[in-house]
């Protein structure tokens, strides 16, 4: 009798595991649609914002038009010719809204986007087809802006600025590249990508921009392959041609 109530009280206990587990598991999946759709939210308000940015352009246009006119027939083109650099002063300060069909990445994307227009970092963005249908949201957003954030870190510390982002499709995976154009090695430095900062404030027999250098480039690396790897994927990082680059491969 002994034997029998135990062996129903530890089956009993395993079950009881097992719907943790499945709740744990769930409660991750609601935490997930609920962050996809705030997102989803911020991005439409997003675009409606520009929308209506875009309009009030359009109408201010032809009052500019009228101005310009009115310079030019009086012969007065120095003053003409200010009013136009002002217009293009204005309408290259307008943001523009990158549309890839995946709603999640075009915010992540034009949120980007945007801070790097701000501080005049070149950005030349390649999207291609690619789904990611295999990763949750948030871990999408966790890995795609750890590694573009790295790259905008990076890129501040540098006479040129200049990233390169691809998202495409190659041989059953989705994949992420992004590259940040650098004026000395990082991996000769430090070569896994950890922090070189000690407890103490200390640097790890590294200059300062050196060791800058290395913590940019290593912020968030760890958690970007540990949630690449979650999905049976790989990660690569190395250098070429002037570019410190990270590819990301996810299994379709």
């Amino acid at each position: 009798m002994m034997k029998k109530k135990k062996k129903e009280l530890e089956e009993l206990e395993q079950k009881l595991l097992e719907l943790a587990a499945q709740n744990k598991d769930l409660k991750y999946e609601l935490d997930s649609y609920k962050w996809q759709m705030e997102e989803i939210s911020r991005q439409e308000e997003e675009i409606r914002q520009l929308h209506q940015n875009t309009r009030k352009l359009k109408h201010d246009m032809r009052n500019h038009l009228m101005v310009m006119v009115s310079y030019m027939n009086s012969g007065d083109y120095e003053n003409a010719r200010k009013y136009v650099s002002e217009i293009l002063d204005k309408l290259n300060a307008v943001r523009s809204y990158v549309e890839t069909g995946n709603p999640l990445l075009n915010h992540i994307l034009n949120d980007k986007l945007e801070i790097c227009r701000q501080e005049e970092i070149d950005v030349k963005a390649d999207i291609g087809k690619a789904a990611f249908e295999k990763m949750k949201g948030i871990d999408f957003s966790a890995v795609f802006s750890n590694a573009f954030d790295n790259a905008i870190e990076a890129a501040r510390k540098e006479n040129r600025k200049e990233i390169v982002i691809s998202v495409y499709e190659k041989k059953g995976y989705d994949v992420i590249s992004v590259k940040n154009r650098i004026s000395k090695s990082v991996l000769d430095v430090n070569p896994e990508l950890r922090s070189t900062k000690n407890i103490g404030g200390g640097r790890a027999g590294l200059d300062d921009d050196t060791a800058a250098d290395g913590e940019k480039h290593g912020f968030g690396v760890s958690q970007i392959k540990e949630i690449v790897e979650s999905y049976g994927g790989l990660t690569d990082f190395y250098e070429e041609d002037g570019f410190f680059i990270v590819n990301m491969f996810v299994p379709k």
